[in-house]
């Protein structure tokens, strides 16, 4: 799949397999005139991929291909072992966890997971989430708590699954218990925006001692979508939305609301899967050593204090 940006890119490569295909390896014009291609292709995806609008961001943070939060997993861990359902209603196939080993040491792994299939998206319901997803990852918190295993949650959601049944069952209350309860974890807590990070839906396992967002990602309280239909009563402005709502990894580490950015891939995570799996690996597991060092109180106390200090101005 080409986004919109893409195209004079793909346009580039796609001249150059032809010049490829039709080269002779003795004619040193035509060799001169590939390698020339070549880094031309590479500085355009350059001047590309490091000036996208907030807009060309959510786009490609909902890129068909892009890694999910399985994906992750199964890269980064040797036995991860899934854990299912919340004990009270039913086993949410859009949020995900269980215990991983990653260099050898364990950690609760939990993340909202989409699917790519028309199949798998709806079983997965588009990775968003019912209350029994939430509070299925609020049970597998308390069991790496008990059994002081650090958690890392992997937030990739378009929002909590707004319709009727969901707020039967409380989904408001599923996701304010989840904040609460998150506060006081005695043990580390990384959150990682994958994908889309859409309003409670993300924040609902948002809550850790260090936050980061990949390069092409976005978090807010809402979507540019939903945000352009509420403001100007059409989807039309969504471009605009995507801009005034600060929405990306940079606009977020600015503000202070994150406290890290991942890089991607030129081109985006989904160009090199196993790359970026080895990234974040990386990053999980010299967040956990520097945390580790840290006692539970003060951990818990300066995790308050983070989060009491955003959307505080002073004067």
């Amino acid at each position: 799949m080409l986004l919109d940006f893409e195209k004079p890119i793909a346009e580039l490569e796609a001249k150059l397999n032809d010049m490829k295909a039709l080269a002779s390896d003795s004619d040193d014009k035509v060799q001169e005139a590939i390698k020339a291609l070549e880094q031309k292709i590479i500085q355009l995806k350059k001047e590309t991929f490091e000036n996208l609008t907030g807009w060309q961001r959510v786009q490609l943070s909902r890129h068909p291909d892009r890694p999910y939060t399985l994906d992750y997993i199964y890269e980064m861990t040797t036995d991860f072992i899934e854990l299912h359902g919340d004990r009270q209603v039913a086993d949410d196939k859009a949020m995900v966890g269980g215990l991983g080993t990653i260099e050898g040491q364990t950690f609760m792994l939990i993340g909202q997971q989409k699917g790519r299939t028309t199949k798998q998206r709806q079983m997965r319901n588009f990775g968003m989430a019912n209350p029994e997803g939430y509070r299925k990852a609020l049970r597998l918190m308390r069991i790496a708590e008990k059994f002081n295993k650090p958690i890392v949650t992997f937030i990739d959601t378009p929002g909590a699954f707004p319709g009727l049944e969901a707020e039967e069952r409380g989904q408001g209350e599923a996701i304010a218990r989840n904040l609460k309860e998150m506060f006081s974890l005695r043990v580390p807590v990384i959150c990682i925006i994958i994908g889309e990070g859409a309003s409670g839906g993300a924040l609902g396992i948002g809550i850790g001692d260090r936050v980061y967002m990949l390069e092409n990602t976005w978090y807010s309280v809402i979507s540019p979508e939903s945000c352009s239909s509420i403001l100007w009563r059409s989807w039309d402005y969504k471009e605009q939305a995507a801009e005034v709502l600060k929405l990306t990894a940079k606009d977020m580490l600015e503000l202070k609301m994150i406290d890290g950015i991942i890089k991607e891939p030129l081109g985006g995570a989904h160009t090199d899967v196993k790359w970026m799996a080895n990234e974040v690996k990386r990053v999980i597991l010299e967040t956990t050593a520097e945390l580790q060092k840290i006692p539970a109180d003060e951990r818990i106390a300066q995790r308050i204090a983070k989060f009491c200090a955003m959307g505080v101005v002073k004067e």
